[in-house]
């Protein structure tokens, strides 16, 4: 998932055609200047020592990316969204007016990576030593760069999915849980296999959503028809039923 970045611009480069627009010092002009110092690709080695997997994104790319959700507060959606269809993203992160962004499933892969690394703050580490030496963004990182907003975040990104992946699989599974589902549930759509768009950053936000899956889960298991259910089935319910315990415990 580790690609690597042409060092000849493309044509529609968005931050030669209108990277001078970006307000100086602000946080799209920061990585604009400063992503190939920042994120070399030797700062994320350990990750893909194994130097298998297809190239995907470049480094720089995924970690300017990080630092903008994190200090727009934004799900992974939404920040793929933004790459995808907002110039200052583009030119904060080096992309053409064409490129597309990427899946967002990358964030959260490269997450989980950092998370299990030696160095899971890397990425805030390298913006501190920048931000300290040049004092760009001044007051407005320290959200952003506090680690256990990362942690926390994915964490509850995790859980969202495999709350959401059960609920889905009772309606796949279980004769007359669909119906159920979209009668007695309001956390979120579940026909939407995706997280909820949600500031993930936001704690109290982020325990609003849980507790909300859980609640929709309960019900659910609780206004299902009495019937015999075949395997697939009832290993359906009871994950459902687990995950529920897991987050309430």
């Amino acid at each position: 998932m580790k690609g690597r970045s042409d060092p000849q611009r493309e044509l529609l480069d968005v931050e030669s055609l209108a990277g001078h627009l970006l307000p100086e010092g602000g946080v799209f002009a920061f990585p604009a200047s400063h992503r190939h110092d920042l994120f070399g690709a030797e700062l994320f080695a350990d990750l893909f020592a194994t130097g298998r997997g297809r190239p995907s994104v470049p480094v720089e790319v995924v970690a300017s990316v990080i630092v903008l959700q994190t200090l727009h507060g934004l799900s992974d959606r939404e920040a793929t969204e933004a790459l995808t269809f907002d110039l200052r993203w583009k030119a904060a992160c080096g992309l053409a007016v064409t490129d597309p962004g990427f899946h967002p499933t990358t964030l959260t892969y490269w997450r989980r990576g950092l998370s299990r690394s030696e160095r899971p703050n890397r990425i805030f580490e390298a913006v501190r030593t920048v931000v300290a030496e040049t004092g760009v963004l001044t007051g407005k990182t320290r959200r952003a760069l506090d680690s256990t907003v990362l942690d926390d975040a994915v964490a509850t990104q995790d859980t969202v999915t495999q709350l959401i992946a059960a609920v889905r699989r009772v309606a796949r599974e279980v004769p007359g849980a669909a119906a159920v589902i979209a009668e007695h549930t309001t956390a979120h759509d579940y026909g939407d296999p995706g997280k909820p768009r949600i500031a993930w950053d936001d704690a109290a936000a982020r325990a609003e959503l849980v507790d909300g899956l859980v609640g929709d889960a309960h019900r659910v298991l609780g206004h299902l028809p009495d019937q015999e259910l075949d395997a697939k089935a009832g290993e359906a319910v009871a994950l459902m039923a687990l995950g529920t315990r897991s987050c309430s415990g």
